[in-house]
């Protein structure tokens, strides 16, 4: 029975290394990026399925906070993922600061780019180490900042041993909230140029909520931050707020901008979650 067991793990290993990596890791290095974003001309479908974006164009400059909106399969979160290079488009290219994906080593590529996603991921081990992942070269002191810039240090401090807490597998001994201002926590002690937000709030109550967004307020400061989110208080206070629809971008504009237009789809979108809410 071991014997069959193990031959089975065995195969599923090395299937698994035979595998032919889809993404070729580019060759150049780079440092700290300014954070200017581009997408050109980019078609993308998902293998098998109706094509997400069909001549995508959108430039998105560095040190703004860009919100991403629409139904759902509009290709908000593809977008997120196109940029980390978990895909790469059909046809055009998306671009850093005038480097091609493409081009840029992967590591160098992530280095860059912080997310903070819904589904937060935590391992066994203490609070401070989950915070630490965010860069493993970091001091207590500073992953107590971070801890700090994420309103997280108020619920650590009443941990039965504070940074030193065992939080289990998945974090299951904490909060959702809490969860969610360790995985800010991680981002900010990261410190990359470019800040991704999907649905960062998304399953909190509305105190939990208000602390994440004042966190989220000092944290986006100096950075290209984009946000995928419904909640109206996560996106209103964007520089600029995209309604994504039908494989393209349908509208931008500032939140005052889009609600000004009478038939707007993205006022359409305001109102009928107001009215869910009601």
């Amino acid at each position: 029975d071991l014997y069959q067991r193990a031959m089975a793990s065995t195969t599923r290993v090395l299937d698994l290394l035979e595998v032919e990596p889809v993404i070729i890791d580019g060759e150049v290095e780079v440092s700290r990026l300014a954070g200017n974003i581009s997408f050109s001309g980019v078609d993308f479908s998902y293998p098998g399925r109706e094509a997400i974006f069909t001549d995508l164009n959108l430039n998105i400059e560095a040190g703004r906070t860009t919100a991403l909106v629409g139904p759902t399969g509009a290709g908000k979160t593809t977008l997120m993922r196109l940029l980390l290079r978990f895909h790469d488009p059909d046809s055009g290219k998306v671009e850093i600061d005038g480097h091609d994906l493409t081009s840029i080593t992967m590591t160098s590529l992530r280095e860059n780019i912080a997310l903070v996603s819904q589904r937060i991921t935590l391992f066994p081990g203490t609070v401070g180490e989950n915070i630490a992942y965010g860069r493993r070269d970091a001091t207590p002191d500073e992953v107590e900042e971070a801890a700090r810039s994420a309103e997280a240090l108020e619920f650590i401090s009443t941990l039965p041993d504070g940074m030193e807490t065992e939080i289990g597998e998945g974090g299951h001994r904490l909060s959702g909230g809490q969860r969610q201002r360790l995985s800010i926590a991680r981002a900010v002690l990261k410190d990359a140029p470019i800040l991704i937000l999907d649905e960062a709030t998304s399953s909190v109550d509305n105190e939990t909520e208000a602390a994440i967004q004042r966190s989220l307020v000092r944290v986006s400061k100096g950075r290209t931050v984009l946000v995928i989110a419904h909640r109206l208080s996560t996106i209103r206070g964007a520089n600029e707020i995209l309604f994504l629809e039908d494989g393209g971008i349908r509208e931008f504009g500032s939140h005052d901008e889009l609600m000004s237009r009478a038939d707007g789809a993205y006022r359409r979108f305001v109102e009928l979650q107001s009215a869910d809410a009601a």
